[in-house]
């Protein structure tokens, strides 16, 4: 059975960005997209918002062999294993890239209490991107502090590749902040900026996949034991 992978950790920068240039191939590796860290909610202008020493891998495998073999004989494999990384199965699809398009829309039905890791992943028109922004930020807040995420961040590819990473207590409370049904004034971010992406898209290309998690491995920034 395919899984589906997502690993933090800090690089060298010339390893980065020569991932970034040319993402790895080998047996067993249906797709990856190889990203480096955003903080979620930084100023535009910023450090935070491309952080080229933290590199975010999200992949698909054939199956757990074929990851365990990566990351055992191939050099950037052997880095990511320094890091942290989940592993996944995956449930529901909203939405379409390409490269991911054969996942079908629901794989598995979810528990509403069981935690659930949550990962989107977008083709940004670039015209778009001053709106992006605008929209984007307040909700990247919101999910940042949303007290039911364990952790949340966000990466990039320049120039058109975004994605946001996030690992939720339960399903219900990641549905309950996407559909605006939290306390507070903040709690309608979310499901506004929706709204005006179904208006006029930002997006060339997006997808929302919800996966459950199926093991955690390494720390990330001294932190383990992220998955509840």
């Amino acid at each position: 059975m395919s899984i589906h992978s997502f690993h933090l950790v800090r690089a060298p920068v010339r390893e980065a960005v020569g991932a970034l240039l040319r993402p790895p191939s080998a047996s067993g590796l249906h797709h990856v997209e190889v990203l480096v860290g955003m903080q979620l909610g930084a100023p535009v202008v910023s450090p935070h918002r491309m952080q080229l020493r933290r590199l975010a891998v999200f992949a698909e495998w054939a199956d757990e062999a074929a990851l365990d073999d990566f990351l055992a004989q191939r050099p950037l494999g052997r880095t990511l294993g320094g890091g942290w990384h989940v592993r996944l199965e995956f449930l529901r699809r909203w939405g379409t890239i390409r490269e991911l398009a054969h996942l079908p829309a629901e794989a598995a039905r979810t528990d509403p209490g069981e935690p659930i890791v949550a990962v989107t992943l977008a083709r940004m028109r670039l015209p778009e991107l001053p709106r992006f922004i605008r929209w984007g930020r307040p909700v990247e807040r919101q999910v940042r502090d949303h007290p039911e995420t364990t952790l949340a961040l966000a990466a990039m590819r320049p120039l058109r590749t975004v994605s946001t990473f996030s690992v939720w207590t339960s399903a219900r409370a990641m549905t309950g902040m996407v559909f605006g049904r939290d306390d507070g004034d903040t709690a309608r971010l979310h499901s506004e900026a929706m709204a005006e992406r179904d208006r006029r898209d930002f997006h060339h290309e997006f997808t929302t996949l919800r996966f459950r998690p199926l093991s955690e491995h390494g720390s990330w920034e001294g932190r383990s034991n992220i998955i509840p």
